[in-house]
């Protein structure tokens, strides 16, 4: 059960459709279109109400030193230790986007969007500071193979050898009606270069939306499973790669486990069969880091939501204990803060502890990389390249916006906007030829239910 095109978004529209201004309704719609994938925790556009702090406005940021390198999965753990790694910072570069710098320094989107309110996940102004969330707090289970935590969209694996380590990574896990299930398992099959055998229920999903898909989707750039597939004792249900890594820290998946592709080539190096592999909801965590208590809080899962009185219960109550005995006093005000804030970033909560606004402002400043991790790139359009003319806008940040949006499809369909008269047109491309055209125009069709228009090349060639 695995990553499929974007579902069909025909009843949630008509809010959309209201609007006076049809650039607003093409943004509306490609923003429910990738939402009702199983996003369910993405962020497009800043509160007005949201803090603020993370943005690049005092001096003390301005001056900070710049280090090149910080761990970011592999971490030494002491006896008793469950915090690990360090808040961080970067400043972003021309064509950044938060997906591009998730994924270069070893998050999900859901770990940078919801510790960056402020700042536009698909075009971030130059040199905004973006906060790296690369501190965790680790799930309340033993350390033994593989556990992941559905909360927080991430996976920690205890190798053997050595035994004082854990490695962690960000996890595109599944959608609403279609939830990786929790509880105890274990790795019973792993496969390279595996084939997908295209389950019934996906194929009657996808035939209803007029994309009907083979029995078999053999190994390569189309197959949602990647490069390797590790099998669970949860019938039909796999950690594997992906061929659409910017779903990584989303619920997009129908019921898998989902790894970037870099990620699961390593896990799938070192994890064996048999492997204990333990799936939880632990969407509040605690843990001490050098005495000083830290909660992590994050929003419960759809599928969990009822439950977040009693689990919210249960966390005051564990902090009670801790309290009374350690005899430390906690900042309760700061407690409810987290709560509700729900940003995933571990914050000390003992009285007179630094705040999140401080932590940000002290965070590690990195060094901007010469080039993001698979950062797309978009080939030159020439006169004898096919394209596509996908929208036009009269905004040229909306125009911007579509085209990053294509360019981190899975796989990427390459795009800019063109300044066109008085506004901006979204063209895709380059094109080998008209086959390729409408197979791209098609895939535009069903994720992002867009009237798009092929465009022949200006130089005719032999093809």
């Amino acid at each position: 059960m695995n990553t499929s095109p974007l579902d069909n978004i025909q009843m949630h529209l008509a809010d959309f459709k209201k609007s006076t201004s049809p650039a607003i309704q093409l943004v509306g719609i490609i923003l429910i279109s990738i939402l009702m994938s199983g996003c369910q925790h993405l962020k497009f556009f800043p509160d007005l109400n949201e803090d603020l702090t993370f943005r690049d406005e005092d001096s003390q940021q301005k001056t900070q030193p710049q280090i090149e390198n910080l761990e970011t999965h592999e971490f030494q753990l002491a006896d008793g230790q469950t915090v690990v790694g360090t808040i961080a910072a970067v400043n972003t570069q021309e064509n950044d986007t938060l997906s591009d710098i998730a994924r270069h320094f070893g998050l999900g989107y859901n770990d940078i969007s919801r510790a960056n309110p402020s700042v536009s996940p698909w075009t971030p102004p130059l040199n905004s500071r973006v906060l790296l969330p690369l501190q965790f707090i680790l799930p309340d289970m033993p350390h033994k193979g593989i556990v992941l935590n559905l909360a927080n969209m991430r996976l920690f694996y205890y190798p053997k050898k050595p035994s004082d380590k854990v490695i962690t990574y960000p996890v595109g896990i599944g959608r609403q009606g279609w939830n990786t299930p929790r509880g105890l398992t274990s790795i019973i099959a792993k496969k390279a270069n595996p084939s997908w055998v295209v389950p019934a229920s996906i194929h009657k999903e996808h035939l209803e939306k007029g994309d009907p898909l083979p029995d078999v989707v053999t190994s390569g750039p189309n197959n949602p499973l990647g490069l390797y597939a590790m099998r669970l004792g949860f019938p039909s249900y796999l950690i594997h790669g992906t061929n659409k890594p910017y779903g990584i820290g989303m619920q997009i998946s129908h019921g898998c486990i989902q790894l970037y592709p870099e990620d699961i080539e390593v896990l799938f190096k070192q994890a064996s069969v048999g492997m204990p592999v333990q799936i939880v909801h632990q969407p509040y965590l605690a843990g001490w880091h050098q005495d000083m208590l830290y909660l992590e809080a994050t929003e419960p899962l759809q599928k969990w939501a009822k439950d977040k009185p009693q689990l919210k219960k249960q966390l005051l109550k564990a902090l009670h204990k801790i309290s009374t005995k350690k005899n430390v006093a906690i900042d309760w005000e700061k407690v409810d803060q987290i709560i509700e804030r729900a940003d995933g970033i571990p914050v000390p909560i003992l009285s007179q502890s630094p705040d999140l606004a401080s932590l940000s402002t002290n965070a590690v400043l990195l060094k901007h990389p010469e080039q993001l991790y698979q950062q797309p790139v978009v080939a030159e359009l020439k006169d004898s390249d096919w394209s596509i003319l996908v929208a036009s806008f009269d905004n040229e940040i909306e125009a911007q916006e579509l085209a990053t949006m294509l360019n981190h499809q899975g796989p990427i369909i390459p795009a800019r906007k063109i300044k066109k008269d008085a506004g901006y047109q979204v063209i895709a491309g380059p094109f080998k030829n008209k086959k390729e055209v409408n197979s791209i125009a098609k895939r535009i069709q069903m994720d992002f239910e867009l009237d798009v228009k092929p465009v022949k090349p200006r130089l005719i060639s032999k093809d």
